[in-house]
């Protein structure tokens, strides 16, 4: 009994990285435009706070997970979560765009060696089928609720004002949970083996993060700038950039050596699919609530406080979906996808039709947010499992890696296309009728791209018809 309750007392203390990790993206989401005012930040800087955090993390997840197999698990999870405390400090203490903006790069890229190792010590706490399945629900309901918390605690801390600007608290909170969980890791957790198979894979690493930085940086600051000809240069750069990186992955994987990404992965059409509908839904993910709080915050002047409540709403229907979609998903397959996807979509044309005036009434706003979550609830918890289902076992850790990088890319990315549309429609007109104009128009890119996603979706095979192996050129990637 008492390894038993030892078991579950340490699932507690390793889902602290995703707690942390999650609640540090929802609780910037709704706090932004007080980060801007407190940085005295532009529309390109506020983009970059949540861009460069997504960047960090996408960039070095995979190596991350690799360096727990190195220098053992629990030396890599304390480590990471010190320096996310640490990060976060800097955060809470920055005084410029500058300083907040590389601060939230590097505590990104301490999310992503934390997180890994609290995974991978999940399988190894848990090696019964239906125990670790019960093990990872927690896990993952423990995520569900950071970001209801994180949207409730971004709309109200920077209303709360003691010593220090109320915004800072949004970061300053992790240094009193971050410290609890380090102690109790410190303590109750068992190293693991360590496990010296390869080496990192430096090169890949700088490619892939001087690819993606090339790329999306030039896609926040550009439309601020009336696109210069260095932010074009550098859009240039990341397609070489990214043509180099895929070279250099297949030379490594030919050479016997261990590339960052394998690269035969994509050498699945399901997968390939499946990534493609995750590109195009998470480019919508943060970006919804970039607009919506801009929106509600700056152009209707409602406090941060009553936003974050509003946003609470559409949490609670996110995480009612999910918990409803896992026993659905596996009746009705990709189809409880499609219809989640048809939910948001319908739950953005309500967003045009009543989202326009500060005086737009609460028992209307409510339930619009309320059903947008329920539509992202629907779809997000089995996205990983339809782009993985015809992935052989011994590449699934492979895939699962990728698939994560690829999500953070994609939302960075979303970021910068849609977030910049936004504010280049707004530039020059911080009217009610400039916001909401901008909000519309960008809202509207929102719809174009869930659409996109009912279009993969569709040709993705549904999970009763999908077979592990579905192509003779599958199998001989398989073989290899």
């Amino acid at each position: 009994m008492s390894k038993q309750i030892s078991r579950w007392f340490l699932l507690i203390i390793l889902s602290s990285a995703v707690f942390l990790s999650v609640i540090d993206i929802f609780i910037v989401n709704v706090a932004i435009p007080s980060i801007k005012i407190g940085i005295k930040g532009s529309d390109s800087d506020i983009q970059l706070v949540i861009v460069l955090y997504l960047l960090g993390y996408a960039a070095f997840l995979i190596t991350g997970g690799r360096a727990g197999d190195h220098y053992g698990k629990k030396n890599v999870f304390i480590i990471s979560m010190i320096f996310f405390i640490a990060t976060s400090c800097l955060c809470g203490f920055s005084q410029s765009p500058w300083q907040i903006n590389t601060s939230r790069f590097l505590q990104g890229i301490s999310a992503a060696f934390m997180i890994p190792q609290s995974i991978t010590y999940i399988q190894v706490l848990f090696p019964e089928h239906h125990d670790r399945i019960k093990a990872l629900g927690i896990y993952g309901s423990i995520a569900g609720t950071a970001s209801v918390i994180g949207q409730f605690l971004g709309g109200v801390l920077p209303d709360v004002h003691f010593f220090i600007a109320g915004w800072r608290l949004i970061f300053l909170i992790n240094l009193p949970l971050g410290l609890i969980s380090v102690i109790l890791a410190a303590k109750y957790l068992k190293d693991t083996k360590t496990e010296k198979k390869g080496k990192f894979d430096h090169s890949g690493v700088t490619l892939l993060t001087m690819a993606l930085i090339a790329l999306i940086y030039p896609l926040v600051r550009g439309p601020e700038l009336q696109w210069p000809w260095w932010s074009m240069a550098l859009i240039g750069l990341s397609i070489v950039l990214l043509a180099l990186f895929i070279f250099d992955q297949r030379r490594k994987l030919q050479t016997g050596k261990e590339p960052l990404i394998d690269v035969r992965l994509f050498g699945f059409k399901d997968f390939n699919i499946g990534l493609c509908a995750v590109l195009f839904y998470f480019m919508v993910q943060d970006t919804y609530f970039l607009i919506n709080v801009i929106l509600f915050q700056t152009g209707f002047g409602i406090s941060s406080s009553e936003t974050g409540i509003f946003f609470v709403f559409q949490g609670v229907g996110y995480v009612v979906a999910s918990l409803l979609s896992l026993h659905l998903v596996p009746v009705y397959g990709k189809k409880v996808l499609q219809v989640g996807v048809l939910i948001m979509i319908t739950a953005l044309v309500f967003h045009l039709v009543f989202f326009n005036s500060p005086s737009t009434s609460r028992y209307i706003l409510l339930p619009v947010l309320f059903i947008y979550g329920t539509g992202c609830g629907s779809v997000l918890p089995s996205l990983l499992t339809m782009a993985l289902k015809s992935i052989p076992p011994h590449f699934a850790g492979a895939a699962s890696g990728t698939f994560s990088t690829f999500q953070q890319t994609a939302i960075a990315l979303g970021i910068g296309i849609v977030g910049g549309v936004f504010f280049y429609q707004l530039a020059g007109n911080t009217t009610l009728e400039g916001y909401v104009s901008a909000y519309r128009i960008a809202t509207g890119v929102n719809m174009f791209l869930l659409m996109v996603v009912s279009l993969f979706l569709f040709l993705l095979p549904d999970k009763q018809k999908a077979s592990p192996i579905s192509s003779p050129k599958e199998r001989t990637l398989i073989a290899n």
